[in-house]
């Protein structure tokens, strides 16, 4: 960890310069991922880069030029160069210029509120193409996963928010309570709690969207999410959150954490986040009984999608099961989408190319009725 205006940065791609006394490296800031440099005689840090996800970074041989990747969220991935003392930003490529010119894709716009335990909290606003705001739009409410990952201003090529919003949604992505990006003490709080302070800051920040932009229809509102964003949609399900949407989207959620712990092929990760394994734990509280989605699906009633790849090591397919019987038998509208040939994420282009099908088709049976 490195810290520059005091907050803490998690380093990601690394860089030497020739001469060896600078040091050039990305780190998530509030949303972007910057280019820094850190000068080894002092450890100073200098943030440099700005704008946009940078990645992929490289230095020139003769140390006057840094090369990267940027992208945004209206941007696909292109080459960038910049000085390395982070002037004169040059885009080298213009790989999607001529279908670009084609689309009308807005950029994020920040926002601001008051989250769990008076903290200010960050997210991204997406309006779709054509926004008029003298009319209203469904909102399509995204949930990371991670948990301990970010919505970042960039060209997702999965979770693509310009795609939620190409039919006419206003798409909402909120940074809760175990974001990385905004210091190691607002990551490290989603860790033991993972259905307390991050659902707290969803709940407050659904209602200041609802409250704050009159062009969002606070009666066709969705919500969506993966991994441990499915985790939360199952939590929202079987909480009063759960009643403010018209439907729910679970892509490789979590039903049952005890169950989740002793199949998946990860168990550093589980042990650390819940204190302990199921029948050992370092705060006296079983935190995986504490915080399971499964003691709550009595209160299921919100229709939900449920997506889930039989290859998936990391949260069993055995979880989307759970959660597909558990609505199936208390009659919620609920639909399952099983790839017996995708793991944890979808990568194959037929398969991507269904998965949207499907979701646009939900969020048009219930938004748009």
């Amino acid at each position: 960890m490195l810290t520059e205006e005091r907050e803490d940065l998690s380093i990601g791609d690394i860089v030497w310069d020739p001469d060896g006394k600078t040091i050039y490296f990305t780190a998530p800031k509030e949303g972007r991922i910057p280019i820094f440099s850190i000068k080894v005689k002092n450890g100073k840090v200098k943030r440099l880069v700005t704008e946009g996800v940078n990645k992929k970074i490289g230095v020139s041989p003769d140390g006057r030029t840094l090369v990267f990747v940027r992208e945004r969220l209206n941007a696909p991935a292109e080459i960038f160069t910049a000085r390395t003392n982070g002037k004169k930003v040059t885009r080298l490529t213009d790989v999607n210029g001529e279908l670009l010119s084609e689309l009308e894709m807005k950029g994020g716009e920040d926002f601001f509120f008051v989250g769990a335990e008076g903290d200010q909290v960050h997210g991204f606003l997406l309006k779709p193409p054509g926004f008029d705001p003298e009319k209203t739009y469904p909102l399509i409410f995204l949930v990371h996963g991670g948990p301990q990952g970010a919505w970042e201003d960039e060209f997702h090529y999965r979770w693509n928010a310009q795609m939620f919003a190409a039919p006419g949604y206003v798409v909402a992505m909120i940074n809760f309570h175990g974001s990385v990006g905004y210091g190691q003490d607002f990551t490290d709080r989603i860790s033991g709690d993972w259905g307390g302070t991050p659902y707290v800051d969803l709940v407050k920040g659904l209602d200041y969207l609802l409250e704050t932009f009159p062009y969002i229809d606070r009666e066709r509102v969705a919500a969506s999410g993966a991994s441990y964003g499915g985790y939360m949609i199952n939590w929202i399900a079987g909480h009063d959150l759960g009643k403010k949407f018209r439907c729910l989207v679970n892509h490789d959620g979590v039903f049952e954490l005890t169950s989740k712990y002793g199949s998946t092929e990860e168990l550093w990760f589980p042990e650390w986040e819940f204190k302990g394994t199921p029948w050992k734990s370092e705060t006296g509280e079983n935190l995986y009984e504490k915080w399971s989605p499964h003691r709550f699906a009595g209160n299921f009633s919100t229709p939900m999608l449920v997506i889930h790849g039989e290859l998936d090591f990391r949260v069993p397919v055995s979880q989307a099961f759970q959660t597909f019987t558990a609505l199936q038998r208390q009659d919620v509208p609920s639909k399952l989408l099983y790839y017996p040939d995708e793991g944890h994420f979808v990568l194959k282009p037929k398969n991507a190319e269904l998965w949207w099908k499907t979701n646009y088709e939900w969020f048009e049976q219930w938004l748009n009725p």
